[in-house]
């Protein structure tokens, strides 16, 4: 199953659940078994009155999620080519599911994000009450590279971030170290690599009975001073007015082009953030720009609503199978984009993503029921 469960007792007899991802040669990537598989431990973990918090974290050093599990997902989509696979269906509604249940979990709820935070470890990650990263921490939407877009509840997080951050990391797969991921609100606490077994011993000591929020945010406000001096530098918000300037333009296509100037620039941060989203999906970059738009006024309900039938469209065009097929399977890294002009993209095609593919109510339309 590549999930592991647990539950410790506490000093106070109260318990905290622990669920660890453990797929570490896959770097952890969430299959559709391990999604369902998690959404109904942490249901039944919510509805426990025993169990007082969970925390969820992933096996081996390199990574805490980078990602879903999307080689299967593209199979699918070639067998059902111009149509959306069953796969497809299940496995967004089922991983938005998730997602949107972390957001509105009723409980304390630890995430553990070292090393490599990615794609569906960022929908985990951004759902947690508390949103912990260390000096590992690598944090990004890298979906650019894949023909894919921001999801898992990326339009609302990248929507909310300062000035135009979120619509350039949106469109350049750019990497957030732990120092970024304070800064931009994407994390809360900054702990050391080797603190997680502190934390779990601090957690099971506290008195879960009384001023409960008072004594967590003690201890991690303890064990984020001994960690503090190890932060990095930042590497983001310092660019920040840079990247508004080059961003005030009117459409995406100017975008694009004016990120691209810095293809050779000095600054290697830069540089290296161009470059990916030159040999990116232009397709992508057009539904990052109207994702962003159209989110900053939506609920995180109708946020999600909105990234199915974007996913669902996605895998009813060539980008997406063609990105994995480059990036993942092949890896040649040479994606044949089916659009490769920014500029020439249709502006129907990118319209036709925002609308359903399936007949009556949303699949999703119960989420803010939740």
């Amino acid at each position: 199953m590549n999930l592991h469960f647990e539950e410790l007792t506490g000093t106070d007899g109260a318990r905290i659940g622990v669920a660890t991802l453990d797929a570490e040669k896959s770097l952890n990537a969430l299959s559709l078994p391990m999604i369902h598989a998690l959404s109904d431990k942490l249901n039944a973990w919510a509805k426990d009155p025993q169990i007082v918090c969970v925390l969820l974290r992933g096996n081996g050093a390199k990574a805490f999620c980078a990602g879903g599990e999307v080689r299967s997902l593209v199979e699918a989509c070639r067998a059902h080519p111009g149509e959306v696979p069953p796969l497809a269906a299940q496995f967004f509604n089922a991983e938005y599911r998730l997602d949107y249940s972390l957001h509105t979990y009723p409980k304390p709820l630890i995430c553990w994000g070292h090393g490599y935070v990615l794609g569906g470890g960022m929908g985990l990650l951004q759902g947690a009450s508390i949103r912990i990263v260390t000096p590992s921490s690598r944090l990004a939407m890298p979906e650019i590279s894949i023909g894919l877009y921001p999801d898992v509840g990326a339009s609302w997080f990248l929507s909310r971030l300062p000035g135009r951050l979120g619509l350039f990391l949106g469109l350049t797969g750019a990497h957030m170290n732990g120092r970024d991921a304070i800064d931009l609100d994407l994390a809360d606490r900054f702990l050391l690599d080797d603190q997680q077994q502190e934390l779990i011993d601090g957690l099971l000591q506290l008195n879960w009975q009384e001023q409960t929020a008072m004594q967590l945010n003690s201890l991690l406000k303890a064990l984020q001073q001994e960690a503090v001096a190890q932060m990095p530098e930042a590497q983001w918000l310092p660019r920040r007015q840079q990247i508004d300037e080059w961003l005030d333009v009117s459409d995406v296509t100017c975008a694009w082009k004016a990120i691209s100037l810095h293809r050779d620039s000095s600054d290697l941060l830069i540089a290296r953030a161009a470059k990916t989203m030159s040999e990116g999906s232009p397709l992508t970059a057009h539904l990052v720009w109207e994702q962003i738009i159209r989110a900053r006024h939506l609920s995180l309900a109708e946020v999600f609503q909105m990234e199915y039938t974007l996913s669902l469209n996605c895998c009813r065009h060539p980008e997406f199978s063609e990105g994995v097929r480059a990036r993942l399977i092949d890896k040649d890294q040479k994606p044949h984009w089916h659009w490769p002009d920014i500029a020439r993209v249709p502006d129907a095609v990118v319209e036709a993503h925002f609308h359903k593919v399936w007949e009556g109510r949303h699949p999703l339309a119960d989420l803010s029921s939740y």
